[in-house]
């Protein structure tokens, strides 16, 4: 029982932890990703992580022009922020 109750609770928290669904649009309609990394670093951003996600969003992880700490999802067809955490 102890087994079954620890693997429902697993799954439901690795639920709360996923990222945003960003498109559903062909990869082929997406902005070209080094050129929209050299776009974000032309505005400030200094980027220690780019990925793309499971929900079809862009990732980064790194620092904004203010210098704090940011996790942001961009939608990699409009390149439109999606969900940004900023650390402070």
């Amino acid at each position: 029982m102890r087994k079954l109750l620890f693997i429902a609770l697993a799954s439901f928290s690795s639920l709360a932890i996923a990222g945003p669904q960003c498109t559903e649009t062909d990869k082929s309609q997406w902005l070209d990703q080094a050129k929209f990394q050299e776009d974000l670093k032309s505005q400030g951003y200094d980027i220690k992580v780019f990925k793309v996600t499971d929900g079809n969003c862009y990732e980064i992880y790194g620092w904004n022009k203010d210098k704090q700490k940011v996790e942001i999802y961009f939608d990699p067809v409009t390149g439109a922020v999606v969900k940004e955490e900023i650390d402070d």
